[in-house]
């Protein structure tokens, strides 16, 4: 593998702190309050300059979650829980630690600029696809261990977990400061699972 240049390792510090501030930002303000002015003064580099890099505010979103959506295959493909309930509450515990920590970024859920520039992404949508089939894979074999009620739909159980990287309920119970944020992962992640579990029969 070739070793890059000085200049080459500059830039790619500075993509990193792009991405890791438009991260931030998206988890504080969501993808309509964060501004490209923001962004550059957050990183300390002048606006022209982090246009070199971005084109527009929907392409440092799309690099955001790129950069999430690596972690999460990340976290997916070292899950080696024997049961695949398990590998799935793992990595939703994973998302809401994520979200009560500050660090999920928050997007609007119809924004027809952002959704075109996140579908026209190759990384985003191949990272997207290849996380969502290894969790409807584990959503299928749990539906068959009993473990998630088999007339659900595997597509509904998988929209709710990914549901939860944006729940607003570990925001508010951490603002009521009444809680540790163990105890609010582990209680939103019961609330999850056990609302997946095959219903009694009556």
């Amino acid at each position: 593998m070739a070793r890059l240049s000085f200049r080459e390792q500059v830039l790619r510090v500075r993509e990193d702190a792009i991405v890791a501030s438009v991260n931030r930002l998206l988890a504080e303000k969501g993808f309509d309050l964060m501004t490209v002015d923001e962004v550059a003064a957050d990183v300390g580099i002048a606006k022209a300059s982090l246009y070199k890099h971005f084109p527009s505010k929907e392409a440092l979103a799309a690099a955001a979650m790129v950069r999430l959506l690596e972690q999460t295959h990340s976290i997916v493909e070292s899950q080696d829980a024997e049961r695949a309930i398990d590998r799935l509450a793992s990595v939703t515990r994973w998302a809401l630690h994520l979200q009560i920590a500050g660090e999920m970024p928050s997007l609007p859920s119809q924004n027809s600029t952002l959704r075109a520039e996140l579908l026209a992404n190759k990384a985003y949508v191949d990272l997207l696809m290849e996380v969502s089939d290894r969790l409807g894979e584990w959503i299928v074999q749990a539906q068959a261990d009993g473990d998630i009620d088999p007339a659900l739909p595997p597509e509904v159980a998988l929209y709710t977990i990914f549901a939860r990287a944006c729940d607003p309920v570990p925001a508010y119970l951490k603002a009521g400061g009444r809680y540790s944020d163990e105890q609010i992962v582990e209680w939103v992640l019961a609330v999850c699972m056990n609302g997946l579990r095959p219903r009694a029969a009556g």
